[in-house]
């Protein structure tokens, strides 16, 4: 159907209601298909704008804002197709509200940029790990760039899933000719990439942007081919919207976000700062933890929201995959809904009614989990008690078709002080549990409980459990020690490929951090750390030392990082608004001097484009760095930027286009600009607009991204 933007968000300001947009779309599909046996397929697309905490739209509205799409439309279509998404927050809601409020068949394809990942950061494998995990039927790419760049992401997505792979390209990149766009590929090429697509391992092939029925009826040559089938995966994997982790012997689960005997900890969940809990997060990333262990459980709190604005929280700022920790099964299934990407659950064990309800959510998921080796009767004294569970566990899990490689088995450790036996115990379960094909963790520091000299008992125990079959390790990484002995481990029994990790570790020069923490906050996006970061920075630094010597230099590093791949647009994001914050605070406090002045600049969205989210994305990045930014918004007629230009004589003026069908729009535009405000340049940009498009428009320059467009307004 033709319903790209028949959503209530979209719609909003429309003359036509949403149940007669998608009534009148759905009617057209009937009519186009006739007599023949065409499925009628709803085609929906994104909000158009940025969920939170790169934008201002909640999950939970993203979510009811597609279900009031599925709720209408279920009974009068044959599926769903899910196009065109460039984040994968935004998609886990939509796929969301149609899996639960509908059970027909759901195709999901996002968009990539020329990185080879989507705005926010996510790669293919993500991608593809994530929708197949929460069951999309058919995964794929839509949009996007020329088919032939597309190539090597199907063959990527396709290491990562055992489904079906859709792909829809554009046909090449858009060109102006007479006024007009066009796209240069010709049908012959077109098609003969989309071949090398099926090759790659596409399943479902069609045409995005600039491809025509002459298109597709070519490509009906591909109609016939046998359907390959592709086996699962052999490895099992969890992940963040941006890093991806292979579950396998090495890894270090990071524990210190777990309140138990943590006053500090306890304390900042009662009093929800969240700032507090970041900081352990970075600090557990940058001791060289994998993942993050998250547990909330407090007395007198509410679990299930603390777990799942908790969440949200440490996904805002570390890229770290997640291991949701609690008992209470209502918060592991708030926590992981809204948790961007695939996680490990923390945990199942092998009594009947945790199985009956914490399988079902592994299997609606995907994720992975730790299984305990107890049941309802307690902990086993014997190994062979402790075994029995987890060959009970696996059964069960794999009768919901959930693989033994996504349970990671808790020998449990217990406290040597209580009983000595307990060591050994654990140690005899690991080596046992490693025969049955599984990978094994314990919480390491749970050893040593009520002894002194704990490092000691926790790095010898840690030591003697991985010689006996530990995988990963559930311990706190800011204990080098523990850290250095485990690479060393890695490297001696090879788990360290040519010892890479184990030199880098011995070879790194160590970072001479900033002094000022505000430095840190800004870099990591720490929002809620900003306020006393400032307090403690104003009463050692004046106004303009604090822009010249912390601010200007912590934007520069993350614009450094986000250029390497090093960080993503959402930390982008996130370190510019607080630097717009800061420089805000700032601001109260002193008149900038006119050298410091940065100069004002006005952004627009064309005429006839209702797409804003580049254009937003700039102007947050603008401010942080001091621009003065006066926002048309979108769909903004040539006379209204005209008036803009004559009331506030800018620096320079930004044009932003996301289809191609407003391209026409943004060349009168710029002709209208260039007739009364030829000295005022004008920055040109969007996901249509390409270097030698912005040239034959006639642009002054083009910006692909904000750092560009700051780099342009540093040089005028």
């Amino acid at each position: 159907t033709n319903t790209f933007s028949a959503n209530p968000i979209k719609l909003n300001s429309s003359r036509f209601s949403l149940q007669e947009v998608l009534d009148a779309a759905i009617e057209l599909a009937r009519q186009a298909a006739g007599a023949s046996s065409c499925k009628i397929m709803l085609n929906i697309g994104p909000t158009g704008k940025l969920l939170e905490p790169v934008g201002e739209l909640s999950f939970e509205e993203a979510y009811e804002n597609f279900k009031s799409v599925v709720d209408y439309t279920k009974d009068k279509v044959d599926g769903y197709v899910l196009e065109t998404f460039s984040d994968l927050y935004e998609i886990r809601a939509a796929v969301l509200a149609v899996k639960e409020n509908s059970a027909l068949p759901l195709m999901a394809t996002m968009t990539f940029d020329t990185s080879g990942r989507t705005l926010t950061g996510s790669s293919p494998e993500i991608v593809a790990l994530t929708l197949t995990a929460l069951g999309v039927d058919v995964p794929g790419i839509n949009c996007s760039t020329s088919p032939e760049h597309l190539i090597p992401l199907i063959k990527r997505m396709r290491a990562f899933t055992h489904l079906p792979l859709l792909v829809q390209p554009n046909k090449g990149f858009p060109v102006l000719c007479q006024g007009s766009v066009s796209y240069a590929m010709s049908d012959e090429d077109f098609v003969y990439y989309t071949g090398k697509l099926i090759d790659a391992g596409a399943s479902i092939v069609g045409g995005c942007c600039g491809t025509t029925p002459s298109t597709i009826t070519m490509m009906s040559r591909f109609k016939n081919l046998p359907l390959k089938e592709y086996a699962p995966p052999a490895d099992s994997y969890i992940c963040s919207s941006t890093q991806l982790l292979k579950l396998q012997q090495g890894l270090v689960c990071g524990e210190r976000l777990n309140p138990t005997g943590k006053k500090k900890l306890q304390q900042a969940l009662l009093n929800s700062d969240f700032g507090y809990l970041q900081q352990e997060a970075l600090s557990q990333q940058e001791a060289g933890a994998h993942f993050l262990d998250l547990n909330v459980g407090i007395p007198n709190a509410d679990e299930v929201d603390l777990l799942c604005r908790a969440t949200k929280k440490i996904q805002e700022i570390c890229d770290l995959p997640l291991q949701l920790d609690s008992s209470n099964p209502e918060a592991i299934e708030a926590a992981i809904r809204v948790y961007n990407g695939v996680p490990v659950i923390n945990s199942i064990n092998g009594s009947e009614p945790v199985l009956k309800v914490m399988l079902p959510l592994l299997s609606k998921y995907g994720a992975s989990a730790v299984a305990l080796t107890l049941d309802e009767k307690g902990i086993p004294e014997t190994v062979e008690g402790r075994l029995h569970i987890a060959r009970r566990i696996i059964a069960k899990a794999s009768a919901l078709g959930i693989n033994k490689n996504r349970l990671i088995f808790d020998a449990l450790v217990m406290a040597i002080s209580s009983d000595q036996s307990y060591g050994p115990l654990t140690l005899e379960t690991l080596r046992s549990l490693k025969k049955l094909g599984v990978l094994t963790t314990i919480g390491l520091s749970n050893v040593s409980f009520g002894l002194p000299n704990r490092p000691l008992l926790n790095r010898s125990f840690l030591l003697m459990a991985l010689t006996l079959g530990l995988d990963i390790p559930i311990l706190n990484p800011l204990d080098k020690e523990n850290m250095q002995s485990l690479k060393a481990f890695n490297a001696l029994t090879g788990a360290d490929p040519a010892c890479e990790n184990y030199i880098a570790s011995h070879s790194l020069n160590p970072v001479q951090e900033q002094s000022d923490s505000l430095y840190q906050v800004v870099l990591s996006g720490l929002k809620d750390s900003l306020p006393l970061a400032m307090d403690k920075i104003l009463k050692e630094k004046e106004p303009q030392q604090i822009i010249d010597e912390v601010l200007i230099p912590a934007l520069n590093e993350v614009g450094l990082r986000f250029e390497k791949k090093h960080v993503f647009l959402p930390q982008l994001i996130r370190s510019a608004e607080v630097a717009r914050q800061a420089f805000q605070q700032l601001g109260d406090l002193f008149v900038r001097s006119a050298d410091k002045t940065q100069g004002l600049v006005v952004l627009a969205t064309v005429k006839g484009d209702i797409h804003d989210i580049g254009k937003n994305i700039v102007k947050v990045v603008l401010e942080s760095h001091g621009y003065r930014v006066v926002d048309l918004g979108k769909n903004v007629d040539p006379e209204k930027v005209l008036d803009a230009y004559q009331t506030y004589h800018p620096m320079a003026i930004g044009l932003s286009a996301l289809m191609t069908t407003t391209v026409p729009s943004m060349t009168q535009t710029l002709e209208a600009l260039k007739a009364v405000a030829a000295k005022c340049p004008v920055i040109i940009g969007g996901a249509v607009i390409t270097e030698s498009l912005a040239r034959e428009m006639g642009a002054d320059y083009y910006a692909p991204d904000a750092l560009t467009a700051i780099r342009i307004l540093k040089e005028l």
